[in-house]
C-alpha cells in the first residue's frame, strides 16, 4: 500500500469518460481521456433499497495502478452511491463531489467475493489499495480534506472488520478485525462510561474517573474532549500498524467527539421512522395522537406562562 501520510494534489483530469462496455448487439465504445466523466444512473427499487445502475462507465488514472475502468460490466453493476448510514448523511452526503471518487471505489469491490480487479495494464487492485484509490481520487475530485479523511477511514475500518480481498494471511487478517472492533467498542463504552460520570452518577471500576473526577462541569467537559482525542490517538498509534494508524486515529476521535450527536440524531431518526410507519398503518389512529400532541403542548405552555410557583 503506497504511505497513507503522502500528499495528494488535486488533479480533475485524472478522471475521465469510460466509454460503454461490450453488451449483446453493441460493440465497446472505448475510454476517451479527452473528454469529461460522465455518471449516467438508472434508479432501481430491489427488496425495498434504492439502488443505482451505471449506464456509462468511468475512468480514472491512479498514480501507481495506471487506468482503472468500473464497473466491469455495466449490465450487472449496482452501487447506493455513497454508502453511508442514514444518520451520518449530515456529515457525508449521498451525492456530491465525492461521487465519482465513491463510485469508483464500489466498481473496485464490486462484486463482493468476486476475484480481485485488474487494472487496463494489468495490476491486481487488492481492497486496501482500493481505499487508497478512494482517498486519492475524492482528493481530486476536489472533495474537501476533512470529508474525504473520514470517508477513507470508515471504509478502511469496514476493511479491516471484513478482511476478504486484502491479500493479508489469516493472521494479519483476525488481527485487524480484533483491533478495528476493540478499538470501536472500548471508544463507545469509555464515552458511555464519561457521560453517566459527568451527571455524576456512580459506577463501579469506571476508568474516566481518573481524568473527570470530581470537579466543576466545565472542566470535566474539556477534560472529556481531551480524552477523547489522545485515547484514540494512542489506541490507533499502538495497534493498528503503520499503514492503517491515521485511518484509526480518524475514526476513534470522530467516534469519540461525535458521540452524543450521533446518539442525537440516531434517537431522532428513530423517532421519525416510528411516526412514519405509524402514520403509514395507522393514519386515523396517528391523526388522534397528534391533535391530543398539540392539545398538550397547548396546556402546558399556558400553565407555565400564569402559573408561577
Amino acid at each position: 500500500m503506497a504511505d497513507a501520510e503522502s500528499p495528494v494534489t488535486e488533479q480533475p483530469r485524472r478522471f475521465y469518460d469510460g466509454g460503454v462496455d461490450a453488451a449483446a448487439g453493441q460493440p465497446e465504445i472505448p475510454p476517451d481521456p479527452g473528454k469529461d466523466a460522465r455518471i449516467e444512473l438508472v434508479r432501481h427499487v430491489l427488496g425495498g433499497q434504492e439502488q443505482f445502475a451505471m449506464r456509462r462507465r468511468i475512468a480514472y488514472r491512479d498514480r501507481h495502478l495506471g487506468e482503472l475502468l468500473v464497473p466491469r460490466t455495466t449490465a450487472d453493476f449496482r452501487t447506493d452511491l455513497t454508502s453511508v448510514p442514514a444518520f451520518f448523511t449530515w456529515l457525508v452526503p449521498k451525492t456530491g463531489d465525492h461521487l465519482p471518487a465513491t463510485l469508483l471505489h464500489d466498481g473496485l469491490i464490486h462484486p463482493p467475493g468476486a476475484p480481485t480487479y485488474t487494472s487496463t495494464e494489468g495490476r491486481v487492485v487488492l481492497r486496501v489499495e482500493a481505499d487508497r484509490v478512494l482517498r486519492d481520487a475524492m482528493a481530486d475530485a476536489g472533495t474537501a480534506l476533512v470529508r474525504r479523511w473520514l470517508v477513507w477511514s470508515a471504509v478502511t475500518t469496514a476493511t479491516m472488520l471484513d478482511g476478504g480481498g486484502t491479500g493479508w494471511t489469516k493472521g494479519r487478517a483476525r488481527y485487524h478485525r480484533l483491533v478495528a472492533a476493540l478499538t470501536v467498542v472500548l471508544i463507545l463504552t469509555l464515552g458511555v462510561l464519561a457521560t453517566v460520570d459527568l451527571f455524576d452518577v456512580r459506577v463501579p471500576f469506571n476508568p474516566t474517573r481518573w481524568w473527570m473526577g470530581d470537579r466543576p462541569w466545565c472542566v470535566e467537559i474539556v477534560n472529556g474532549l481531551s480524552a477523547a482525542i489522545v485515547i484514540p490517538l494512542v489506541l490507533a498509534r499502538l495497534f493498528w500498524g503503520r499503514s492503517l494508524w491515521i485511518a484509526g486515529a480518524v475514526v476513534g476521535v470522530s467516534l469519540s467527539v461525535l458521540l452524543h450527536v450521533t446518539v442525537a440524531v440516531l434517537a431522532v431518526t428513530g423517532l421519525y421512522q416510528v411516526i412514519e410507519r405509524l402514520t403509514r398503518s395507522l393514519p386515523r389512529a396517528a391523526g388522534v395522537l397528534a391533535w391530543a400532541g398539540i392539545a398538550a403542548s397547548a396546556v402546558w405552555f399556558l400553565v407555565a406562562l400564569f402559573v408561577t410557583g
